[in-house]
């Protein structure tokens, strides 16, 4: 610690009303005895740090004195104060200064929230689902174009951004979504967010309150789940078949204020919801006056078979409100996504995002629209649709190779990942443990689901950031795992 530092701690903690001598001895001994201040530093002038707290050099002298007596300070001729060493948690703090406070306890969604947090502290690596190569990111490209926004900078492109976003990146976007996607839409119905998170969560404000019905697929993203249960909402999970989610014949409960849907590759098991099912989930919203929300998270990335329309698309902007982002075409770390919502609704929800959520980013929005109008952005997702092609067939070969057909394999036709079975009764998170000791990291299937009678036993794999090379051998490690939990595989000829 600096002497300024000291100065300024010390002044957050002196008491008015209170002896300053004594405050100031006790703080001068806590900051000791709790390593504030290291052994062998050296303490500022009693001049110094008397005119710095306001007080007299004296009090200054006296407090000083009081540990050099205790030992807590050496004295060098000529040098000045310096912190002795001593037993740092022997001596007991003087109790007028207090222990730290018991932290108040968590609201009830507090407590759920991270009770059934997905989040993990790997995010690279075999076989981390949903993560892109960012290694193949074009960099140099990238920063030629962010160089020169930097050059030509406004001040108004250093401040908060516009409500709804940079009008440039929403222009772009326009153009690329209806092109690519068959999204219906102006640049004025395109909010710009910080990922999918941040437009579900301001859907869900707009357009519901506590207590609300939210109806989402079963299984689903957990993420998405964790941010609606946050805000006090009533989420029943909808079952999926191989034509994506079901409207009940029969509803019960409360018809839905909103509809979370992965059409064109539901998450986490990979099937496309159908024409029938996509027009049926439509004509059911109208009649009831509930809203889509539509995730589009990883459609650019499909292998022999051709794209699928959005859901937006067919609706003509209507019913549905259209997510997407960044994290899987470009770099999870560029945090920049966006909403696509109906044009009755486009002033209001720009200014609210404004009202909340006070972007900026205004440079990395202006440098992402230049990334797009080039055609960067096109270019760099067909070179990665063909690496991930690749490394998707080579996981595919691995599995063959361990298991033949013992072990199915779910949603491996598009996206970053797929999904290999696991027989009924395995407990896919203690295997997901044990493969994270093993160092491979995969994902539980059953971790997905929000019912349990519903829970289908899995490993959701990765393959979009692990070389090639390394796919083979880094399976062989986690089939050896599989193998300890499920026995009997072990037994079986491969094929």
């Amino acid at each position: 610690m600096i002497p300024i530092d000291l100065a300024d701690w010390l002044q957050q903690h002196l008491r008015e009303g209170q002896a300053v001598n004594r405050q100031l001895h006790e703080l001068l001994l806590q900051a000791v005895l709790q390593g504030r201040l290291a052994a062998g530093s050296k303490l500022p002038s009693s001049r110094w740090l008397a005119q710095q707290l306001g007080v007299s050099r004296n009090t200054v002298i006296d407090a000083y004195d009081n540990l050099r007596a205790q030992g807590c300070l050496d004295t060098r001729q000529g040098s000045g104060s310096y912190v002795a060493e001593v037993e740092r948690e022997a001596p007991q703090l003087p109790p007028k200064l207090g222990r730290p406070k018991e932290a108040p306890p968590l609201s009830r969604r507090g407590r759920l929230l991270l009770e059934q947090a997905g989040v993990s502290a790997r995010q690279w690596g075999a076989f981390m689902p949903g993560v892109p190569d960012v290694t193949e990111f074009p960099v140099r490209t990238w920063l030629r174009l962010h160089n020169r926004r930097w050059r030509e900078a406004q001040p108004e492109r250093l401040s908060y951004a516009p409500g709804g976003g940079l009008p440039a990146l929403r222009e772009a976007l326009a153009e690329h979504l209806r092109g690519a996607r068959s999204v219906q839409c102006t640049a004025e119905q395109i909010i710009i967010t910080s990922g999918s998170h941040q437009a579900v969560d301001l859907v869900a404000r707009l357009l519901t309150d506590a207590g609300d019905t939210v109806w989402l697929e079963e299984p689903c993203y957990w993420g998405l789940r964790s941010t609606l249960q946050s805000l006090d909402l009533n989420l029943v999970a909808q079952a999926v078949d191989s034509e994506g989610l079901r409207w009940p014949t029969r509803p019960r409960g409360a018809m839905p204020r909103l509809v979370l849907a992965t059409p064109s590759h539901q998450y986490p098991l990979g099937m496309v919801m159908s024409l029938a099912r996509r027009q049926h989930l439509l004509e059911q919203c109208r009649k009831h006056g509930s809203w889509i929300v539509e995730d589009d998270y990883d459609s650019e990335f499909r292998f022999g078979t051709r794209p699928v329309a959005s859901l937006q698309g067919l609706d003509g902007g209507d019913r549905v409100l259209y997510v997407g982002s960044f994290s899987k075409t470009l770099f999870p770390g560029l945090r920049l996504g966006y909403l696509v919502v109906p044009a009755s609704l486009a002033p209001l929800f720009a200014k609210a995002s404004a009202e909340l959520y006070r972007e900026g980013q205004l440079q990395q929005q202006a440098t992402l629209a230049d990334f797009i109008q080039q055609g960067h952005l096109g270019s760099h997702t067909r070179r990665m649709r063909t690496l991930y092609g690749r490394r998707r067939e080579a996981l595919l070969v691995a599995v063959h190779e361990q298991f033949g057909a013992q072990l199915p394999v779910l949603g491996d036709n598009a996206g970053l990942h797929l999904v290999l079975q696991l027989p009924a009764g395995t407990d896919d998170c203690a295997l997901e443990a044990a493969a994270a000791a093993a160092g491979i990291a995969v994902r539980a299937l059953s971790r997905y689901y929000c019912r349990p009678a519903s829970v289908q036993r899995g490993l959701l794999l990765g393959y979009a950031c692990v070389p090639e090379h390394k796919i083979g051998p880094a399976f062989q490690t986690l089939a050896a795992v599989i193998r300890q939990h499920c026995p009997h595989l072990a037994t079986r000829k491969q094929s």
